[in-house]
């Protein structure tokens, strides 16, 4: 017999039968004193107090308040509205320190509340095989993705980011992405932050003609953005065809990308949505932290670490690569014995982009075009200005 029913059975059996709390204990095999706890519930309450009560606390001192609650739903819409990650761990990032639950706690709330849908579907994240340059600059992700304008003229997006920090380094829009884009974009990039010691894209021909075929079956010479990496000594590495994993960061950005730029509305210019990509840099860059990178910022992590560098091996040494433009008047400036210095290369080269290789204190200035040798110097760390050789 069902826990309710015994005990109804027992308070009937007194109140309606004739026999006595003594009686009733030993018939039913139960103490006294509980039988008489079951007939003061019973006068106060009736039958209903007598079934089974819970041993649930009726308060729980360890519960999230009703103000971090509603806070963090509020944080949820909020995030969504403005086309940001609006997870456990975006939120518990926005929290504050003193009343925030940990995320598992928030994912509960927001479960509860019929903010989060069930993806069975999904692989957990211990299955994932994690892959990821061990500094800054040692590997740059490329590619481009469709946008359209409000009009409904597509445009395409190329971005670089870095594979280390996830720091977005350029966005930019075009009508189409080619191959002198890619050039061109890169090559911006470089004289932001430096040159990568490596590229990771897909097999687009504007990245690559490596893997293409002439009329006649031979293959295709290097494109100009293969021989400008050749050139500077940079690895460059493309992924499988049909295997868009290989450039997983990048392809989870363009996700980021495009909510954030739903969000924030259709633009009728490219200028405007240049506009936009901008802003977006900001946000990403500085004050979206990253679960894959412990909670830090891109910025953050691509700013942690010394940054790699392309190298290439020549006249018996390895040099570190440098990709560099000489100034109006005919000088480079690098940093050397924690100091400026200045690079005599003479006025005839003013303007020109240039190939710089550092030894130590031997430099080495090479014409982008031809491989021709146009300057060397021995750094002398008592003089700002370096005279060629």
């Amino acid at each position: 017999m069902k826990d309710t029913n015994r005990n109804r059975v027992i308070i009937l059996s007194i109140t309606e039968g004739s026999l006595t709390p003594p009686e009733a204990a030993e018939r039913f095999g139960i103490s006294k004193r509980w039988v008489y706890t079951l007939l003061a519930r019973y006068r106060t309450g009736g039958l209903d107090a007598v079934d089974p009560q819970t041993r649930r606390p009726h308060t729980n001192p360890n519960s999230t308040g009703k103000d971090t609650i509603t806070r963090i739903l509020k944080l949820r819409d909020t995030l969504t509205t403005q086309g940001l990650d609006a997870g456990p761990e975006s939120i518990w990032d926005r929290l504050p320190e003193e009343t925030r639950p940990s995320t598992s706690t928030i994912w509960r709330i927001l479960r509860r509340h019929n903010t989060i849908v069930d993806q069975p579907q999904k692989r957990p994240r211990t299955s994932w095989h994690r892959f990821e340059a061990a500094a800054p600059n040692e590997c740059w992700q490329s590619d481009f993705t469709h946008w359209p304008l409000a009009d409904g003229t597509d445009t395409q997006i190329i971005s670089w980011l870095d594979d280390h920090s996830r720091e977005l380094l350029h966005a930019t829009t075009h009508t189409p992405v080619t191959g002198q884009t890619v050039i061109d974009t890169f090559i911006h990039t470089m004289d932001v932050y430096g040159p990568p010691a490596s590229t990771l894209t897909d097999n687009g021909m504007v990245y690559t003609t490596r893997f293409a075929r002439g009329h006649d079956g031979t293959p295709k010479q290097p494109n100009g953005f293969e021989q400008l990496l050749a050139d500077l000594g940079i690895v460059q590495k493309n992924g499988a065809a049909n295997h868009p994993t290989t450039q997983g960061k990048i392809e989870r950005y363009h996700q980021t990308l495009k909510q954030w730029l739903t969000a924030d509305g259709l633009v009728a210019t490219i200028a405007e949505l240049n506009a936009q990509l901008a802003r977006f840099a900001v946000i990403y860059n500085t004050q979206r932290p990253h679960r894959a990178i412990g909670r830090r910022t891109p910025h953050e992590a691509y700013m942690a670490t010394d940054k790699a560098f392309p190298v290439v091996e020549a006249t018996g040494h390895i040099w570190r690569v440098r990709y560099d433009q000489v100034d109006a008047t005919g000088t480079i400036s690098i940093r050397h014995a924690g100091r400026l210095r200045h690079l005599g290369i003479g006025r005839a080269w003013a303007r020109k982009r240039v190939l710089l290789l550092v030894h130590g204190s031997e430099t080495m200035v090479i014409k982008r075009d031809g491989g021709e040798i146009i300057a060397e110097h021995t750094l002398d760390a008592s003089k700002d200005y370096q005279r060629k050789k």
